[in-house]
């Protein structure tokens, strides 16, 4: 069996699309909630400053749409993602929606898989490897990155959870959440199997640690505006240092006011009211309100993850101002 996409495939930026919603979409009684004109701008205003995307994670709405939704926007996504690789979320509460979500979404033309594990009970070790192992057996040519997100899922995954699960050869990359000392370990655990990627802001330091093997990051910002992140995979390909560490310093002061109190703990119970205000103060699209029932959220909160979109559209602006000045008259 050859997967379409290994972990050698997994460069660049990945970028993490919302999934744009409509004005009503925070009201129970709506059944059609996709804004499917949106999204489908979105994606094409996204796709030329990214090497791949993740979709219907988080804030991507996955665990608050229904099927048909997903579906419908998963549809808008293939469709105008060009040759851009797609993973989308399939995860669900148990392993067999999962799977049947999973097959629905592979008929319809995605590339891969963006797989969380069920979040009802907290799963061990063996839990978390047979998971994974049955939707590999179940979909043998679909690849997978997963998701380590120690809130969302009730446990970090360790350096011995990690090297289980590279022997599963559909598994080929997982977004990496909150980097800390034991990223060089989980690295080394996967081996040349699967790709850890840490987000754009800890890109520089991740590669700093782990060099090549640190081949691409994912990105909550894609749709605020690709101009930050083509700038920072260029300087990261031609080795220049101190563009690279300018960017990544940039792109953390930008987020610093996204966490309530710099504190992760609190910013997941509001994390997607949070970023789709990021989103959508940053200017390039508008995300929609977030579905029930995580639609509530601090207005104090809104306002930081709105400072943090507004730094962003500032970056946006300065780096696609220099690209201007930069092409000859």
């Amino acid at each position: 069996m050859t997967l379409s996409i290994g972990a050698s495939d997994l460069t660049g930026v990945i970028g993490i699309l919302p999934t744009p919603a409509t004005a009503d979409a925070s009201s129970w009684r709506v059944t059609d909630s996709v804004d499917s004109a949106v999204a489908a701008a979105m994606v094409r205003s996204v796709v030329p400053g990214v090497d791949g995307l993740l979709i219907l994670g988080t804030f991507g709405e996955g665990a608050t749409l229904t099927e048909t939704e997903v579906l419908a926007f998963s549809r808008i996504v293939v469709a105008e993602s060009g040759s851009v690789p797609v993973f989308a979320g399939a995860t669900t509460l148990n392993t067999r929606d999962t799977i049947e979500r999973a097959r629905k979404l592979v008929d319809l033309g995605v590339d891969g898989l963006f797989l969380g594990r069920p979040m009802w009970c907290e799963m061990d070790a063996d839990a978390i490897v047979g998971y994974y192992s049955d939707v590999a057996q179940a979909l043998p040519e679909t690849p997978v990155i997963i998701y380590d997100n120690p809130q969302a899922f009730k446990g970090k995954l360790t350096p011995e959870t990690y090297a289980r699960l590279s022997e599963i050869p559909t598994l080929v990359g997982a977004k990496y959440t909150v980097m800390g000392a034991q990223f060089v370990d989980d690295v080394a655990a996967c081996g040349d199997s699967m790709r850890l990627l840490p987000m754009d802001a800890d890109w520089v330091e991740a590669r700093r640690l782990v060099g090549d093997r640190a081949s691409a990051c994912w990105s909550p910002s894609a749709a605020c505006g690709t101009e930050p992140l083509t700038r920072l995979w260029d300087a990261i390909r031609s080795s220049d240092t101190n563009a690279a560490e300018t960017l990544a310093e940039e792109i953390r002061a930008s987020y610093s006011t996204l966490m309530p109190d710099g504190d992760f703990s609190l910013f997941s119970p509001y994390n997607i009211p949070l970023d789709k205000a990021r989103i959508a103060a940053a200017g390039l699209v508008d995300p929609g309100p977030a579905r029930p029932p995580y639609q509530l959220c601090p207005p104090s909160y809104l306002e930081g993850a709105a400072e943090a979109g507004r730094r962003w559209a500032a970056l946006q602006q300065k780096y696609a101002a220099a690209d201007t000045a930069a092409v000859p008259r």
